[in-house]
Formats: C-alpha cells, sequence, structure tokens
C-alpha cells in the first residue's frame, strides 16, 4: 500500500470509527464529518483535490446509499448490474456486459447492501433462506443467492428499471417495432384484448407489459400483481397494486400470486395484471380472464408462442386433474392475442412475432400468427428489419364493439403484406 493509498485508508477508519451508533444520523451530518477527516488530512500522501473529491463519495456511498453500486445504479445508460462476489461486478450497457474495475471492500460490505435492500421491501435473506427476490424503491428488480449456495460469492442481480413508466413510444424509437403499429396496439388494449406476453429471460416482456399497461383508459380500476412490484403506470388514479410475501416466523404464512388473484376478484377490477404468470397460478389466472375482466396482461416464460401455449397448459394441470382438452379449451376462451419478443445478434430487443388465438382444432390450441418480424441484411453490426403483416385478425367482435375497428385497422395499414 503506498502512501496516498494509507491516507484514504485512515480517513476512511476514522470516518466510520466517528460514527454515532446510538442515533440515526443525517446525510448532511455525515457528509460534514467525511470533509473534516479530510480536511484534517490536508498535505498528507499528497492527495489531489480530484482524490478528494473522490474518496468523499466513495465513503458517502458506502456509509449512506449502496457502496460501490451507486455510481452503476446513478448511470442512466446502465441496465443490469451483475454482481459475482466481491471482485467481480459486471453491468449492461447498450445490450453489451462488460466488467466493471468495482469491487466491495469485503464480503460483509456486500451482505450490508443486500440486508439493507431486502429489508427495503419487507424481505429476508439468511443462509437458511439464501435465495429471495425484492426490488429497489424505483421498482428495479433484484435477484439474491448467498454464499455457500452460489459456489464463487454472493451473487447480486439488479434489472433496473426507468424512472417513469415506460411508453410504446419508446419502445419504437428503440426499434422494438415500427412506430407506425402504435395505433393498432392502442386499439387492441383498450378494446379488452386479452394479451400474453412471451419470451426468454431479458427479452423484454416486462418493459412491454408496462408499455402496453400504459395504454389502458384512464378512468378503469386496474389491479397489479407482481412477486416484486415494478410495473409503473401512469395516470391511473384507480390503481391497487398487490405484492407476494414470503413467510416469516413473526409475519405468518406467505401471500402467493394465486392467493393475489383470488382477492382481486373481490376488489371489482376492470383488468388484472400479473406480472408473470409461471405455475399453478395460471389455473387462477384463466379463471379471471374467462369472468368477464376482458383487457387483462401478463408474462409468461417461452421461446414462442407455440410453446407458450404448451407450458401454459402443463402450469394449469398442476392445479386442476382435469383432462388436457379442457384445458386448452380453457386457453383458447381466455387467451386473445400472444406478443412474442426476443433478442436479436446484436443484443437489441424486437416484437418477433404477433399471434392470434383462433380457437381449438382437433384439440389442439390453434394460432393465427398476423404480424412476423423479417429481418434484412446487417447494417455495422445491427439487425434491421420489419414486423411483417402476414394476416388479418379474425375475431374483431371487441373492436366492433369498442368502436375501435377503424382505429385497428389505420394502424396496420402501412404494414407491409408477405
Amino acid at each position: 500500500m503506498n502512501a496516498k493509498e494509507a491516507v484514504k485508508e485512515r480517513i476512511r477508519r476514522d470516518v466510520i470509527e466517528g460514527l454515532d451508533m446510538s442515533r440515526e444520523q443525517s446525510d448532511e451530518e455525515i457528509g460534514r464529518m467525511i470533509d473534516g477527516r479530510i480536511l484534517a488530512a490536508e498535505g498528507d500522501g499528497g492527495l489531489t483535490l480530484v482524490d478528494k473529491l473522490s474518496l468523499r463519495r466513495e465513503l458517502f456511498n458506502t456509509l449512506r446509499r449502496m457502496d460501490v453500486l451507486t455510481v452503476l445504479l446513478e448511470d442512466p445508460e446502465v441496465t443490469e448490474i451483475m454482481v459475482n462476489g466481491t471482485d467481480a461486478i459486471f453491468c449492461e450497457k447498450h445490450g453489451h456486459i462488460r466488467k466493471t474495475e468495482l469491487r466491495f471492500e469485503s464480503e460483509s460490505r456486500l451482505l450490508t447492501v443486500i440486508q439493507q435492500i431486502v429489508a427495503g421491501c419487507n424481505r429476508r435473506v439468511s443462509h437458511a433462506d439464501p435465495i429471495v427476490d425484492a426490488r429497489l424503491p424505483d421498482g428495479s428488480r433484484v435477484n439474491v443467492v448467498l454464499d455457500p449456495v452460489s459456489i464463487d460469492g454472493t451473487a447480486l442481480t439488479i434489472r433496473k428499471f426507468a424512472a417513469e413508466g415506460m411508453h410504446m413510444e419508446t419502445l419504437a424509437d428503440f426499434g422494438a417495432f415500427d412506430r407506425e403499429l402504435i395505433p393498432m396496439f392502442s386499439a387492441l388494449v383498450r378494446g379488452g384484448y386479452n394479451i400474453l406476453i412471451t419470451g426468454g429471460t431479458g427479452a423484454g416482456k416486462t418493459t412491454l407489459l408496462g408499455a402496453l399497461a400504459n395504454l389502458i383508459p384512464k378512468d378503469e380500476r386496474i389491479i397489479t400483481i407482481e412477486d416484486s412490484a415494478e410495473l409503473r403506470i401512469d395516470g391511473i388514479e384507480n390503481l391497487v397494486r398487490l405484492e407476494t410475501r414470503d413467510a416469516a416466523d413473526d409475519e405468518g404464512k406467505s401471500i402467493t400470486v394465486r392467493d393475489l388473484i383470488k382477492a382481486s376478484l373481490r376488489m371489482r377490477p376492470d383488468r388484472i395484471i400479473v406480472g408473470e404468470v409461471r405455475d399453478a397460478a395460471a389455473a387462477d389466472m384463466l379463471q379471471a380472464l374467462n369472468t368477464g375482466h376482458d383487457g387483462s396482461l401478463s408474462t409468461l416464460h417461452a421461446n414462442s408462442a407455440r410453446d407458450a401455449m404448451d407450458r401454459l397448459s402443463t402450469m394449469v394441470l398442476t392445479a386442476m386433474d382435469i383432462p388436457i382438452v379442457a384445458v386448452r379449451k380453457q386457453i383458447a376462451s381466455a387467451v386473445d392475442l400472444v406478443i412474442h419478443v426476443g433478442r436479436c445478434r446484436d443484443r437489441s430487443r424486437k416484437i418477433l412475432e404477433i399471434c392470434e388465438v383462433e380457437g381449438m382444432n382437433d384439440g389442439e390450441i390453434a394460432l393465427r400468427t398476423l404480424f412476423e418480424f423479417k429481418a434484412s441484411d446487417d447494417t455495422g453490426g445491427r439487425v434491421h428489419g420489419k414486423l411483417r403483416r402476414m394476416r388479418d385478425l379474425l375475431h374483431i367482435e371487441k373492436l366492433e364493439q369498442a368502436g375501435l375497428l377503424h382505429e385497428y385497422r389505420e394502424g396496420v395499414i402501412g404494414s407491409s403484406e408477405v
């Protein structure tokens, strides 16, 4: 350790030892104490003004914020943060993952940050319960897996979300789909079509879910159901946000997505938005969609629209002992559209397919592809292409009842035919 590093370490130790642990200290008090210790070291170790400002920011982040992660959380270009133990911190920018030079000074500092996060949303994590999903105050999604379950050190993953709700115009600007299709999406959402968004991990399912939710008329009552509340829906006054709860000794039993869906049916919702359906809760979601809650939205992990139908059937069967054909009939009756999203070679997120659930055909759910992404030649490493219109929407009854059929057709009129 050189002289400069030794001075920094001494200042850091003096600040920590000077904390008054008997009471809560304000940010201003912490800042003044840090400034005083740095000034007291004037002339020691050859610290420049840049060194002092950097040290002040580092110390304040350690004591008051998210330690070394603060700089990544404050960077609007960073979309994901991945901590693999104390020495390996990665971030995603513009769809590309790179290793940063940041590191936690100790495992205890990393664990302190994790406990601060989970306590903020009434969750807990320990070596007895080493895996937890949580969220930051801004809605960013957090996953924690503690050592030794995570063999090479505690793993912390943060999926960041924008300070404001996502909108379809923004997604179009990002190249997720063609801007001229926005009126079509608006007509389908306002017309009350039940939409299932599918795709793999990191494909942008929740982002699209939030953008579609922001097309819902502002005078409707919406119930959102999530494992960790992260959706941001702007302008809806009659909005109820529900979040699952893990079991804890001092809090009683756990509250699952199934519990929340059942509760939501007694809350007079116009629409129900389920952040993700992944287990037997699929049966309850289908019951909700088949009992008059048109215009509801949800997401599902799947490799394709067809795969989503099979996965949804399997999930329902874990909760209901009925013939598979009966399950498929329920799905065909409940789900109107499937929007499949994914990542292209350049890591950009795009809508790859829009399918209509046409009904049943020989005991199988019949899907009708309305739009399909057709890639053109790469330009400068970027994937370009267009959502091409393959077929017309068959079930237009909801659009007709809502008086939106003309708007829907205007939205697709510029789309290319195959």
